[in-house]
């Protein structure tokens, strides 16, 4: 079979449950410098196998074909070769269950452009960040703050991440270690489905936010002059946290139309 395409291998795989891994892989050939919050293409042939507990491909490909379809890049911009992706398993899908079966030492496509407007870069110096996320939505922000959370001490940046169960949180430690190092960092970790250990925030993100926790908790006021807006995740929850914040003011990013709200959705 062709396997020349493949240009990456597999250096690092972790579970953090069943459907939900971060991979990183080590390109043959070093990146363009990229921003935090772009993406690039994973792939992988037809012919490979799909993992244990995946399902019937609800729609079957040629065995002969390069699956291939974006993911967001949790590295920092500093790395150029090793690059790292937080990946959810779709169990009847064509690529997922092809990736969640790879295992270190294995051969990948990566694609050669990098690129995406979801990026911290377009925000002004000196206003506040929230970074708001569920599922993979927060790959991103996790190269948003190995990137620049040193380079600005004068920004409010906080993460809300929201989940079914605990098991669900994808880089929780990492978050709450960044939380206990930088003053100006705040992580708000929000479960739907808490187990009895839990004694952290037990609502849906929207819930949370109606609930004024950023003005009470953070003195944060949503203010397109002085606070943007990540929201990145599943479909239901981006529009939901848009029509809320678009009740205060705020308007959707592009790049020929700048706004104060940045969305992408997963």
């Amino acid at each position: 079979m062709d396997t020349l395409h493949y240009n990456a291998e597999v250096i690092e795989k972790i579970m953090i449950n069943p459907d939900l891994m971060i991979i990183k892989v080590n390109t043959d050939e070093p990146k363009n410098k990229f921003e935090a919050g772009q993406h690039t293409l994973l792939g992988l042939f037809g012919f490979e196998k799909r993992s244990y507990n995946s399902a019937i491909e609800s729609d079957p490909v040629d065995v002969d074909k390069l699956i291939k379809r974006p993911y967001s890049i949790a590295s920092a911009t500093s790395e150029t070769r090793h690059l790292e992706f937080y990946i959810s398993q779709v169990k009847s899908g064509q690529l997922t269950p092809r990736l969640f079966n790879l295992n270190i030492g294995d051969r990948v496509y990566v694609g050669t452009k990098i690129s995406g407007i979801f990026r911290l870069d377009d925000t002004p110096d000196g206003t506040d960040i929230i970074m708001v996320a569920t599922g993979t939505g927060i790959a991103p922000y996790i190269s948003f703050l190995r990137s620049s959370i040193v380079e600005r001490p004068e920004s409010k940046m906080i993460v809300i991440q929201g989940a079914a169960h605990h098991r669900d949180l994808g880089y929780y430690s990492e978050l709450t270690l960044l939380a206990e190092t930088y003053a100006n960092f705040f992580y708000v970790p929000t479960l739907t489905n808490p187990d009895g250990h839990w004694d952290g925030y037990q609502s849906s993100i929207e819930d949370l936010l109606k609930k004024d926790t950023l003005q009470n908790q953070f003195n944060i006021t949503p203010d397109p002059e002085r606070t943007r807006f990540f929201v990145s995740g599943k479909p239901d929850m981006v529009e939901h946290v848009s029509d809320w914040l678009q009740d205060f003011g705020y308007t959707r990013h592009h790049p020929e139309d700048p706004g104060e709200m940045y969305v992408e959705e997963f």
